[in-house]
């Protein structure tokens, strides 16, 4: 079960919601056949880009529930279970495990913050248990949880307590650290890069999974610059990546990833609709500015 068993990119899907604010797991059939036919090797669903922190838990157990269905050999689904509650997340990890979700994965608590590595590991069993037959990855996103330790001794005491311990979503630009987490243990661990605009770079130290918000919409060029860089063409992939970069720039300049990322998808032929509160959605001007300047870089044709 701890042995590396995912390569390749995976997407962070949005959570399709109504204009009313209610999830709406009806896009999700069509949402998995697109990801599907562009090469994604899996989802890793409910976590920061599909708002789960947002919703209840029982329309996270929905939302899951409805891409489990879509879940093959080559198609990967893990669950992120994570809350402020071990109660709560544990009951989530029991549901994507009775489900048949490939695993689990939680962030560390974002209320009452571990400041060393033992609590935090602790959270992490209790929940990791609570799905024992089914991989467990912690994700590592300090921007979000302000959990700023080190993933090095992470795994060193993390092993010795969560027997199915399989790797961890790596959301930082750390990449020193990064490198040696791939690396130690005889490269046992599953290491998810969580930035994408870092693909190419950690390329370059060996890390070969991805998890994302952008691969939704254009994995098509992702790929390529893997395949790229697989090839020893180095000098093209770097281009790749600063094509990708560049739309990432314009996703933070009209609104964030999250509100740009999910007009976007509609764009490109899966209506996720609006974001939930506390997020916003941007106004029908700033719609079309958003398109315009997509347009302007040739994003559709970039991922045709």
């Amino acid at each position: 079960m701890i042995n590396k068993s995912i390569e390749g990119i995976i997407a962070a899907p949005f959570t399709p919601m109504s204009e009313t604010g209610e999830i709406n797991p009806g896009i999700i059939i069509d949402y998995a056949q697109k990801l599907k036919k562009d090469g994604l090797s899996g989802v890793f669903v409910c976590g920061t880009t599909g708002e789960g922190m947002s919703m209840t838990l029982e329309e996270r157990k929905e939302i899951a529930e409805e891409w489990v269905k879509y879940q093959e050999n080559n198609f990967k689904v893990i669950v992120h279970v994570g809350t402020t509650s071990f109660k709560q997340s544990q009951e989530l990890a029991r549901h994507a495990q009775k489900i048949g979700a490939y695993g689990t994965s939680i962030m560390g608590p974002m209320f009452l913050k571990p400041t060393n590595i033992e609590p935090l590991v602790d959270f992490c069993a209790s929940v990791a248990y609570a799905a024992a037959n089914i991989p467990f990855f912690y994700y590592h996103i300090p921007i979000i949880s302000g959990i700023e330790l080190s993933m090095k001794d992470y795994l060193e005491i993390a092993q010795k307590k969560i027997p199915n311990l399989a790797g961890i979503k790596y959301t930082h630009d750390n990449l020193i650290e990064m490198q040696h987490c791939n690396n130690v243990d005889g490269g046992k661990w599953t290491i998810f890069n969580g930035f994408d605009e870092n693909l190419f770079k950690v390329l370059n130290i060996g890390v070969e999974a991805a998890v994302g918000s952008t691969y939704n919409y254009m994995n098509p060029i992702y790929l390529s610059l893997i395949k790229d860089f697989k090839l020893g063409n180095s000098e093209a992939a770097l281009k790749k990546q600063q094509k990708c970069n560049d739309i990432i720039a314009l996703l933070f300049e009209n609104g964030g990833p999250m509100i740009a990322g999910k007009a976007i998808m509609k764009w490109v032929g899966v209506d996720c609709g609006p974001c939930r509160l506390p997020l916003t959605n941007l106004s029908d001007k700033s719609l079309s500015n958003l398109r315009d300047v997509l347009e302007a870089k040739d994003f559709f044709g970039l991922n045709q």
